[in-house]
């Protein structure tokens, strides 16, 4: 693929295969189809690939940063461009690419409204080609760049609780900010962030994650049931660790995230933070993160989100080893993960590393 024009066909597959590789988080199916299918409606969002780019082209992140279980999680597609907005005007430089902070339903088609309407690319260097719950997470490394300053500018919420922000400062500091700012907005705040250069987006980022995307839910929507659940594991290299019952659910939204964990057949514990971090059985792990666990409906194969499992349903999950997915550099930073275990109270790092 190159210099592809994005059409109501790229955004299902984008959505669903993003739905996929966003292992539990990245946003809800339904929204990703609106925004962008709004986005083909009012204008040609191309994507570039990362050799479309000239080195020295800056690149700014567009994201979502909240908890998608938030009941008074309000964005509107002029919240996404308004953040572009707020932020290209704190730079004072010009914008050459648009890039998505990783896949998901709602994620991988970050920047396609922002697209069709300042004709300004899409490119294809997502910060991390599976979702993650931290903005540092979604930041390249850029939090080990001592000198590097954060720009970032964020807009969301209705009534009181609108707002729009702009931060500058350490990247850590700017991303807990914001994700504060979304819990005072509602839950969920449209984010553009950090100016980057391309070369350094090669160097760190997911090239190509988006078009894996769209091949997953090219393979998932080319069937049905079984057979497209089956699609997918072989797209990926992973496998069907159980299809069960879900007979226990616990979540709770604390400080902008979504926690809880699923109990399958009584059997199968999954934790997740946003997204599925773990799941074992009797002490035996058969996915950590960054490995992508997903869980998708048994008889449809549609991909179902954490926020939005239930007791009772009967799900496929899957699980497809980090070696098998397009990733950033911070994934393979253990400080960047040493968090997780504080908030799943499981061991990660002696899996992941």
């Amino acid at each position: 693929m190159a210099n592809i024009q994005l059409d109501k066909k790229m955004v299902e597959y984008a959505v669903y295969g993003g739905a996929v590789l966003g292992g539990g988080g990245g946003g809800w199916i339904e929204e990703g189809l609106q925004i962008g299918r709004l986005a083909v409606d009012i204008g040609q969002p191309v994507l570039l690939t990362a050799d479309e780019v000239q080195d020295e082209d800056l690149l700014v992140t567009v994201s979502l940063v909240g908890a998608p279980a938030a009941k008074d999680a309000y964005l509107k597609p002029i919240h996404y461009s308004k953040a572009l907005e707020i932020l290209a005007q704190k730079i004072g430089k010009p914008i050459q690419g648009i890039i998505t902070n990783e896949n998901g339903a709602g994620t991988t088609v970050n920047g396609w409204f922002q697209s069709a309407i300042t004709g300004i690319p899409v490119v294809d260097i997502p910060c991390n080609g599976r979702a993650h719950p931290t903005g540092s997470m979604g930041s390249m490394n850029l939090s080990e760049q001592e000198e590097y300053i954060s720009h970032q500018a964020a807009v969301g919420g209705k009534g009181s609780n609108y707002m729009e922000l702009s931060i500058s400062g350490s990247l850590d500091k700017a991303s807990t900010l914001i994700r504060k700012a979304s819990v005072e907005a509602g839950g969920l705040l449209a984010v553009a962030r950090n100016p980057i250069t391309a070369a350094y987006a090669k160097a760190n980022g997911a090239a190509g994650a988006i078009q894996q995307a769209i091949e997953v839910g090219q393979a998932l929507l080319s069937h049905t049931g079984e057979a497209a659940i089956d699609a997918v594991v072989q797209k990926l290299g992973g496998k069907v660790v159980t299809e069960g019952l879900v007979t226990d659910f616990t979540l709770e939204t604390t400080g902008g995230f979504d926690v809880g964990t699923v109990t399958i057949n009584d059997a199968y514990e999954m934790t997740f933070w946003n997204e599925y971090m773990t799941i074992e059985k009797n002490g035996e792990r058969f996915g950590t993160f960054p490995d992508l666990i997903m869980t998708l409906d048994a008889r449809t194969a549609e991909p179902i989100v954490s926020a939005a499992i239930q007791k009772g349903q009967q799900i496929a999950v899957i699980a497809v080893p980090k070696e098998h997915l397009i990733l950033s550099s911070t994934m393979r930073n253990e400080k960047l993960m040493k968090p997780v275990e504080e908030i799943i109270k499981k061991s990660i790092l002696e899996y992941s590393f």
